[in-house]
């Protein structure tokens, strides 16, 4: 089995008679274009994943798959496969996304389950759940939160779960990458990012109605021949009659009626056969070649029916739109190379943030080129750490970036903005490029720091915050939800907070710059969490 993944490079022969960084470079493009859909509630984006694999239909190599799946692992997390969903929904195995992937790859996964052991329901205790960057709380339809393109609190906590006690009981999908070990979690949350292989080939879904183009380098030890490209796509609220919220309802468990059934028509398949060899040829892919299991239970590709939706853009075998190149459509298309590659891409220059804010920053660079200074690069790779600088030696270790942006032409200006950043903490960020065939680019980095919390702003419980040093110390991550939670939906509860809003601020300044203070304040603190722990 070959790993697109860990294969960053293609370093076949060195031509004798060109630069002396010129490589050869065997790589296999792949075009598409994502199609937009009207009129659901909540339209949100296809998931895909494309793998390699013979003629005969072995699996070869996954090459590209989607974050929601290969980074932030909504395929095996915490909450029974048929909970509803929503914007950001955070729980919920989804393994109905990608069913014949699932089957055909080798790689499995333990099980991820709630730490109560009770995967039927959405609320958790909160000495379970820690602060979450990605997902967001769910929400109830009626509730103006829920239709957020965004989370409407930077505050949310989520159950990250635990793995399964029984050695047997696996998943085919994998876990989160993107996860930093909280007090709250479970030990085995710190060992997700190592059990996940598909981290490094996972993208943000390309942008809709703009085509794609993803550049595969191809192992040197991959021979000439026939293969297949495989591309599965899914997508949530997809309904029609047969695949409607009456037919795949909302489960009947607690809170099942916080978020919208999701569970419309099922994933769809498209194969691309094509050939390597010394002077490769285009091959296209028009229509889908089947579905997967609606309930994601076995790998096989259902033959095309009248239960899927077509001609309709976005929905069933439309989620691709249809292009044309000199008179032929298509929804795919693979394009193999063999070519010499003349250099790795420079590094991004004149990289800086700025427009500080306590909570965002915007990043700014100046694009590199795909060969050196010239042309555009294939992809970007951005990550950060807190405290410490990113270096060579600790990039691959650093927390990755969501929203990285396409690379422009080299030369060009590009910015991307940082958000739910903590406040008056240093940052060190570092960003590369990759060319089309997967070489790698100088890392540039550059450091700042966000500014003070803003007067008037109130997110953070701010005594607890003071006397702990972090918003996101585990006691006040659980003093925060316990008010949101409780104190909020009551008289008692809501003139407490106003009076605290009304004298914390100050007091918390004072406690901030003093660690005797400090020190007593977590001693005061102490029964109330106890209290609020067994709450």
């Amino acid at each position: 089995m070959f790993r697109a993944a860990v294969v960053v490079a293609v370093l076949a022969r060195v031509s004798a008679t060109a630069h002396a960084d010129e490589v050869a470079c065997r790589r296999t493009d792949v075009t598409f274009t994502p199609a937009s859909i009207t009129g659901p509630r909540l339209p949100l984006k296809s998931q895909m994943v494309v793998w390699i694999e013979t003629a005969t239909g072995a699996y070869v190599d996954t090459v590209f798959i989607t974050d929601a799946v290969g980074r932030f692992g909504i395929g095996n997390r915490p909450g029974q496969f048929d909970f509803n969903s929503g914007i950001a929904w955070p729980y919920g195995r989804r393994v109905t996304t990608f069913p014949v992937w699932a089957h055909t790859k080798p790689e499995t996964f333990p099980a991820l389950y709630f730490q109560d052991g009770r995967d039927d329901g959405l609320s958790h205790s909160p000495g379970q759940c820690s602060k979450d960057r990605h997902f967001c709380q769910p929400w109830h339809p009626s509730e103006p939160q829920f239709d957020a393109v965004t989370c409407a609190t930077s505050n949310a906590l989520t159950d990250k779960g635990k793995v399964s006690a029984s050695p047997g009981d696996v998943s085919l999908y994998p876990p989160r990458s993107d996860l930093t070990m909280q007090p709250e979690d479970m030990p085995e949350v710190a060992m997700y990012e190592t059990m996940n292989v598909f981290d490094a080939i996972s993208r943000a879904t390309p942008e809709e109605n703009v085509a794609a183009r993803l550049s595969w380098p191809v192992p040197a030890s991959m021979a000439d021949g026939d293969y297949v490209l495989v591309a599965e796509v899914s997508r949530e609220f997809d309904h029609n009659e047969t695949y409607s919220e009456e037919a795949y309802p909302s489960p009947n468990v607690a809170y099942g009626a916080w978020g919208l059934p999701y569970r419309g028509q099922p994933s769809v398949i498209y194969r691309v056969p094509f050939t390597l060899g010394p002077t490769g040829t285009v091959a296209y892919a028009l229509d889908y070649a089947g579905y997967g299991d609606p309930d994601g239970n076995d790998g096989e590709v259902r033959p095309p029916d009248a239960t899927i939706t077509t001609g309709v853009a976005g929905s069933g075998a439309g989620r691709l739109a249809v292009a044309t190149e000199n008179g032929t459509s298509y929804r795919i298309k693979v394009e193999p190379f063999n070519e010499m590659d003349p250099s790795a891409p420079s590094a991004a220059t004149d990289l800086e943030a700025l427009e500080i804010e306590s909570n965002r920053a915007t990043l700014y660079w100046t694009a590199p080129g795909d060969d050196g200074i010239a042309g555009r690069a294939a992809s970007y790779e951005i990550r950060f750490r807190v405290g410490e600088p990113v270096t060579e030696a600790n990039f691959a270790d650093s927390t990755i970036l969501e929203a990285i942006p396409a690379p422009e032409e080299s030369g060009t200006l590009q910015s991307m903005p940082i958000e739910r950043l903590l406040f008056d903490t240093e940052y060190s960020i570092g960003i590369r490029a990759t060319d089309n065939c997967g070489r790698v680019g100088p890392l540039a980095v550059t450091t700042f720091k966000t500014a003070p919390r803003v007067n008037g702003e109130v997110d953070a419980c701010f005594v607890a915050t003071a006397a702990y040093g972090s918003v996101l110390a585990s006691d006040v991550s659980m003093l925060r939800s316990f008010r949101d939670r409780f104190l909020a939906h009551s008289v008692l509860g809501q003139l407490f907070i106003q009076t605290y809003y009304t004298f914390a601020p100050t007091l918390s300044g004072v406690i901030a710059e003093s660690d005797p203070l400090r020190e007593l304040a977590r001693e005061a603190l102490g029964p109330i969490i106890e209290r609020v722990r067994g709450h």
